[in-house]
């Protein structure tokens, strides 16, 4: 299944900061902006998460729901998600499967070295589940307002 916008968001389950299961459809009836990033506790990936933070009632007032993924470890979403006070759920994606299923897990290359890791994407999916857009390879500055757009685009 590849993603593309139009069609229906790809389901998945992934355990979040609490150990508990998150599926994707658990949130229908509601918007949902679907953020990948890279690492926990990075710079750019605190300013993104920190960001989405402090305009969490903004999306909350549009019926919309955050869901940041990362390949990170429960016990290390827990600790961002409390030193952060971060008030949505952070998703567990070790395996990089659902990273691989939204085609954000990719060859990079960091000062002459070249690793797979996730390329910071957000995608918006409407309250039926279907993928309205997509934002590849995303600059953390200005994100959260382009998000916010797109879901404001749906009302």
């Amino acid at each position: 299944m590849t993603v593309e916008v139009g069609k229906q968001a790809p389901d998945f389950v992934l355990k979040n900061q609490d150990s508990e299961n998150i599926s994707l459809k658990d949130f229908r009836g509601k918007k949902v902006v679907l953020y990948f990033y890279p690492k926990d506790m990075t710079p750019g990936c605190t300013t993104q998460a920190c960001d989405f933070r402090d305009n969490y009632e903004r999306f909350k007032d549009t019926n919309t729901v955050i869901l940041g993924v990362s390949p990170d470890p429960v016990d290390r979403h827990q600790t961002f998600i409390e030193k952060h006070d971060l008030p949505f759920h952070l998703l567990a994606d070790e395996d990089h499967k659902v990273a691989e299923l939204y085609g954000v897990w990719q060859l990079k290359k960091n000062f002459g070295r070249e690793y797979y890791g996730i390329v910071r994407s957000t995608f918006i999916i409407d309250e039926e589940g279907i993928l309205r857009d997509e934002m590849r390879n995303v600059r953390v500055k200005g994100h959260v307002d382009r998000a916010l757009e797109a879901i404001k685009a749906l009302v």
